[in-house]
C-alpha cells in the first residue's frame, strides 16, 4: 500500500498521504473507496504544484476553488468530495501542519467580534458548544441583516433593527427554531451591553415567540408498546444489537438523543455499575446501569462495534466508522423501529421514549422530584408537565358540576 501511495500521490501533499490513508482505514473504508479519496488527494496536490503553492496555504477557501475547477475539468461530481477534503483539513490541522479552523476566514473588527462572543459563552454561560455554534450563526446573521453586508457597527444598533430580524426570521423557522433564535437573539444583545459594546440594553426590544409546548399532554407510550419496540430489534444483526442497547438507555434511563450520540467508553463505571452522562449546558449526572441496558452494551461492545479508533460508544455501521454527527440520527433509529413495530405515535423522535418513562414513573408511584432528578431536569417546572398524564390523580382534585349529584 505504501508503494501505491508514493505512486499515487506526489507533490506537497506527498508526505501527508500514508497518515491520511491510516486515518481512513481506522474510519473503515473499503479499499477502493480508500483509493478514490486518495486520487482526489493526488490530484489537490498536484493542483497545488500547478499554482505553486505550499501545504502551509491550503485553506477551505482555496479547497473549493480547486473543487470548482476540478469538477468543471473532469466533468465529474462526487457528493464526497468536500466531505474527504475537510478530513484531509482536520489531519494537517491535527498534526500541527495547519492551524486550527478559526470562526471565520477573514479579519476585522466583526470577526473579533463574534470570537469574543464565542468565548463569553463557553466561558462565562458554560454553554455546549452546539449551543455555542448556533448563538454565533444568529449573531453572523443579524449583523448581516441589519448592515445588508457583512459589516456593522454595534454602536448604530437600534430596536428596529432587532424587531425587523426577528419578523424576517421567524417567517421561516418552526416555533421551536424561532424560539432557539430569539434566545440567541437575546445572548448577544447582552453581550453587547456588559461588553460596552452598545449604550443601551436591547435585549428588551426581542419579542417573545410563543410557547405552547406545555399546552398539551406529553406524547407517550404505553408500557407494553415500549416492550414491543424494544422486541422489533434483530439482535442478530450488528444494526439490531447497536439499535437494541440505543433504545434500552432511552427506554430505561430516559436519556436524550444528544447524551446517547455523546456517551463515550469511559463514561460507563463497570465495577459500580453506574453511567456517567453529560446533559444540557454541560451538566453531569450518574445514572445506575440497569442489568438488562448494561448486557444490552456489554453485548454490542463484544460483537456488535467495529474495530475503530473513536471513544464513541456507538459507532456508525458504514464508514466512516466514527460516532453519529447529531441527535437526529438516533431520531432515526427511534423512528425506523416504531414502524418495524407498527407504532404510529404522534411523536416519532427518541423523545417519546424519555415521555414514557416518565409516565410509566409516575403511574407506578414516583414522585415528580425522583423523575426530574433521573431525566436531568434543572427546573422542577419542567418535570410538572408530566402531571398531567395521572389521570387518576387528577381525578380526585376535580370538583363536582355545580347542580350534579355523584
Amino acid at each position: 500500500m505504501r508503494t501505491l501511495l508514493r505512486s499515487a500521490v506526489s507533490g506537497p501533499l506527498a508526505p501527508y498521504a500514508e497518515a491520511f490513508a491510516q486515518r481512513l482505514r481506522e474510519q473503515g473504508y473499503a479499499p477502493w473507496t480508500l483509493q478514490d479519496k486518495l486520487h482526489l488527494v493526488a490530484r489537490l496536490s498536484g493542483w497545488l504544484a500547478e499554482h505553486q503553492l505550499s501545504v502551509g496555504a491550503l485553506n477551505e477557501q482555496r479547497v473549493c476553488g480547486f473543487l470548482h475547477e476540478f469538477h468543471t475539468r473532469e466533468r465529474r461530481r462526487s457528493h464526497g468530495d468536500p466531505t474527504t477534503l475537510r478530513d484531509l483539513l482536520r489531519q494537517l490541522s491535527d498534526a500541527g501542519v495547519l492551524p486550527q479552523p478559526t470562526v471565520v476566514a477573514e479579519d476585522g473588527p466583526q470577526v473579533e467580534m463574534l470570537q469574543a462572543f464565542r468565548r463569553y459563552l463557553i466561558q462565562e454561560r458554560g454553554l455546549a458548544m452546539t449551543t455555542v455554534d448556533t448563538y454565533v450563526a444568529v449573531a453572523m446573521r443579524f449583523l448581516a441583516a441589519c448592515a445588508g453586508t457583512a459589516r456593522v457597527d454595534p454602536a448604530a444598533l437600534q430596536a428596529h433593527d432587532v424587531l425587523a430580524f426577528v419578523r424576517a426570521e421567524a417567517h421561516r423557522l418552526s416555533p421551536k427554531a424561532a424560539q432557539l433564535m430569539v434566545s440567541a437573539l437575546r445572548g448577544f444583545l447582552r453581550f453587547l451591553y456588559q461588553h460596552g459594546r452598545i449604550a443601551v440594553d436591547l435585549t428588551a426590544s426581542v419579542p417573545t415567540v410563543a410557547d405552547w409546548r406545555r399546552s398539551g399532554v406529553p406524547k407517550y407510550l404505553p408500557a407494553e408498546q415500549v416492550e414491543t419496540l424494544l422486541a422489533s430489534c434483530d439482535q442478530r444483526t450488528l444494526a439490531g444489537q447497536r439499535d437494541y442497547a440505543i433504545l434500552l438507555l432511552l427506554a430505561r434511563l430516559g436519556l436524550r438523543a444528544g447524551e446517547v450520540v455523546h456517551l463515550r467508553l469511559e463514561d460507563i463505571d463497570w465495577t459500580e455499575g453506574l453511567l456517567t452522562v453529560c446533559g444540557k449546558g454541560g451538566r453531569w449526572r450518574r445514572l445506575p446501569l440497569p442489568v438488562d441496558v448494561g448486557e444490552a452494551i456489554a453485548g454490542y461492545l463484544r460483537s456488535g462495534r467495529p474495530p475503530c479508533s473513536t471513544r464513541r460508544v456507538f459507532v456508525r455501521l458504514r464508514a466512516p466508522r466514527i460516532g453519529f454527527a447529531a441527535s437526529v440520527a438516533i431520531d432515526g433509529i427511534v423512528s425506523r423501529a416504531l414502524t418495524r413495530a407498527g407504532l404510529q405515535p404522534p411523536l416519532r423522535g427518541a423523545h417519546v421514549l424519555r415521555h414514557s418513562l416518565a409516565t410509566t414513573m409516575l403511574r407506578r408511584g414516583a414522585s415528580l422530584a425522583e423523575i426530574g432528578q433521573l431525566l436531568g431536569h434543572q427546573l422542577p417546572q419542567t418535570t410538572e408537565i408530566y402531571a398531567k398524564v395521572d389521570a387518576c390523580a387528577l381525578a380526585e382534585l376535580a370538583q363536582p358540576w355545580p347542580g350534579v349529584t355523584s
